[in-house]
């Protein structure tokens, strides 16, 4: 045990003992990389890897559990306890023990950077990530492993409200984006902070190109992380800044700056509509789905599926229904869409078209009504009879086959008002459907 403790010949305080969840259950050291195993225990990283690689075990030295070295997850809370442990007792003598890395190294730097509340410092530390991580991928895997994302975004959450912090949040931004994921605990972290979704909105709406993409690669992965925990909960605690991720991410669809920019949006979009319906309104009511409408006459097969996810989940309020109903490009595109992307995009072009030609609750009056049935028979006019049929012909999964049938049955009530089909044979019809 004093190994882990380095004294002048002078000190005369003694150190705490060490706590118990401090060590490794394998060496009885104190952890250095301490990572949790799904059997409930936490090892150092080392002596665990050691174990499983090196003696050829495949069970957890302390419950017998099947254990692989793929299921080990680095345990980052721990591992921040430890270290601020050996920082509160280090006038007793406790060395803190240096990184087994440079990746620990220069992650370790940014968390005491952020804990000293040191911009300039931390400015330094995150550019440092970034060049580890610009260097190859092997780099970035460490980084992830060492809880880069984790810290970085902390960092970004501490900084977010000072008044002068915007060369410290330029560079954490960009080493953030090289060493995703964030687990859902820093997501959830950086959503809750109002300063920090401000500061991200405000980026990605009036910043240059590289950080106005880097901007919204971050709120994607902050708003799918945490809605995946939180659900519509996760809506609320972004508050009034909702409205404001709302306008931007349709504002770059619109703008089409890059790619990546535009698919970070898609994505963000959809859980956005998804867990909420007051927001899929909000995101209609922006213009979502005439932009969506317009990218999909060109889009690539991952933009395409994207822009479907987005449109089906907004189409679930009633605004969004009403803006599609109104839209005359909106049918032709979604049926030529058959077919013509993937599996996945032709289950979400069906389940667009079945909200736009089916009779909701939600929707009331004769203006709804009337735009239900243009929907329908413009579907006939564009062949979307003829390629239901075809799907269920081919087969499909159950769910599709579902939608699909709904659809069918809308159809088949109003062929004859304007379908242009000469040859189709409709005997056996009554029977698929």
């Amino acid at each position: 045990m004093s190994s882990l403790h380095s004294r002048t010949a002078s000190a005369k305080v003694e150190a705490p003992p060490l706590p118990p969840e401090f060590l490794c259950p394998i060496t009885l050291d104190l952890m250095q990389d301490p990572v949790a195993a799904p059997t409930g225990i936490t090892y150092d990283r080392a002596a665990i890897e050691s174990w499983l690689l090196l003696c050829g075990q495949r069970t957890c030295p302390v419950t017998h559990g099947e254990l692989r070295a793929g299921d080990l997850v680095p345990n980052h809370t721990l591992r921040s306890l430890i270290q601020d442990w050996c920082a509160a007792n280090r006038s007793c003598g406790v060395v803190k023990r240096v990184p087994a890395t440079p990746e620990e190294a220069a992650v370790a730097e940014v968390e005491g950077a952020t804990r000293a509340g040191d911009a300039g410092r931390c400015a330094a530390a995150a550019r440092g990530v970034r060049r580890l991580a610009w260097a190859n991928e092997r780099n970035q895997r460490c980084l992830t492993t060492a809880g880069a994302a984790r810290s970085l975004a902390e960092a970004f959450t501490s900084f977010a409200d000072a008044a002068d912090a915007s060369d410290v949040l330029d560079a954490v931004l960009a080493a953030l984006v090289l060493v995703l994921p964030m687990d859902e605990e820093a997501a959830v972290a950086v959503a809750s902070s109002s300063a920090s979704v401000v500061r991200l909105v405000s980026v990605a709406a009036n910043g240059e190109l590289h950080r106005r993409r880097q901007a919204l690669v971050v709120i994607r992965e902050i708003i799918s992380l945490s809605l995946h925990r939180g659900g519509a909960g996760a809506v609320d605690r972004l508050g009034a800044n909702a409205e404001a991720i709302v306008g931007v991410l349709v504002k770059t669809i619109r703008d089409d700056i890059c790619p990546q920019a535009t698919r970070s949006c898609l994505v963000a979009a959809y859980h956005l509509a998804y867990a909420d319906g007051s927001v899929a309104a909000r995101l209609a009511e922006a213009g979502l789905v005439p932009v969506v409408v317009e990218l999909l006459v060109d889009a690539d097969r991952s933009t395409a599926e994207k822009a479907l996810a987005a449109l089906d989940a907004t189409l679930a309020s009633s605004d969004g229904r009403a803006r599609a109903r109104a839209d005359a490009l909106a049918v032709p595109v979604l049926v030529k869409k058959i077919f013509c992307v993937s599996d996945a995009a032709t289950e979400l072009v069906l389940s667009a078209l079945l909200r736009i030609c089916k009779k909701c609750p939600e929707d009331h009056g004769t203006t709804a009504a009337a735009g239900r049935r243009r929907a329908i028979v413009e579907a006939l006019q564009q062949g979307a009879l003829q390629k239901v049929l075809l799907l269920l012909q081919a087969g499909c999964r159950e769910e599709t086959k579902e939608k699909a049938t709904q659809l069918l049955k809308l159809m088949v009530r109003y062929q004859g008002r304007g379908e242009c089909v000469d040859t189709m044979d409709f005997r056996g019809l009554k029977e698929m459907i």
